[in-house]
């Protein structure tokens, strides 16, 4: 499992064993939004603050290439579906393993929607994607949501963690999943789930404590760390909001401490 390994440490920091990645895939699914017109500045913005890997689909690889600056990972997301489907939450494979380490990729992604009508074709593309994973040695990280007819609430903590381990049993080396609100019932997940967790950021939320008060909670639980998009890159100042989070992540840095920075 050493290719494993290395590649992890693309993606997760050695000494904190967490990590920060912020999410860039948004265009598939709502086309593109405000922060991802720009690939290439926004990238810049993200990793000068201190993102440990960046995700996006294999075709704004080339917009998104680091040709100058600090390096950063590489997560190319294979799963798509669009809002304007009639079905949004049907996930299809568009991209394969070996397409993306041939395109630089440190790790894969893969998105789940458990409950959804067609959650049985996506377990299917989930376990195929892990299988190549092992054979290419490849991290792998399973984005698991519960969304669909029969979900009431896809924050309910029965639901998160019941999404989060079914990531870890088909393969994932890591889970993203949303965060469940509490300390205590976050810490559910992570003790359910026997690979590192990852909390989703979610939309667009109403205040910067609001996201750092949510951080704090998710890594106080046992979080190894965060997944946010639009929360990083919409934010006025993109560096500075992602230098924050990686206060928190990594150094510990209290939701005063990760506020103080974005007025420095």
């Amino acid at each position: 499992m050493i290719g494993k390994e290395i590649r992890l440490e693309r993606i997760i920091d050695r000494n904190s064993r967490r990590s920060l990645i912020i999410p860039m895939d948004h265009g598939v699914t709502v086309g593109p939004i405000a922060g991802l017109e720009d690939m290439r500045t926004t990238i810049g913005k993200v990793v000068a603050g201190g993102a440990n890997a960046i995700l996006m689909h294999k075709g704004i690889v080339r917009a998104g290439h680091r040709g100058a600056g600090k390096d950063v990972g590489l997560i190319i997301h294979l799963s798509a579906g669009t809002s304007i489907s009639p079905d949004p939450n049907a996930k299809e494979l568009v991209c394969t393993v070996e397409e993306a380490i041939t395109l630089g990729a440190d790790a894969v992604s893969v998105h789940i929607n458990l409950g959804a009508e067609t959650d049985k074709e996506m377990l299917q593309q989930l376990g195929y994607v892990s299988g190549q994973c092992l054979q290419w040695q490849i991290p792998l990280v399973a984005m698991m949501y519960t969304r669909g007819a029969k979900i009431k609430d896809e924050f309910d903590v029965k639901n998160v963690k019941h999404a989060a381990r079914v990531g870890a049993e088909l393969g994932a080396d890591i889970v993203k999943v949303p965060y469940t609100g509490t300390v205590k019932s976050f810490t559910e997940v992570v003790q359910g789930c026997p690979v590192p967790v990852v909390i989703a950021g979610g939309p667009k939320m109403g205040s910067d404590e609001d996201i750092f008060k949510m951080v704090e909670g998710a890594l106080q639980a046992g979080a190894a760390g965060l997944s946010i998009g639009r929360n990083a890159f919409q934010h006025e100042k993109p560096d500075k909001m992602v230098q924050a989070l990686s206060r928190m992540v990594h150094n510990s840095a209290s939701v005063k401490e990760a506020a103080a920075i974005l007025i420095q």
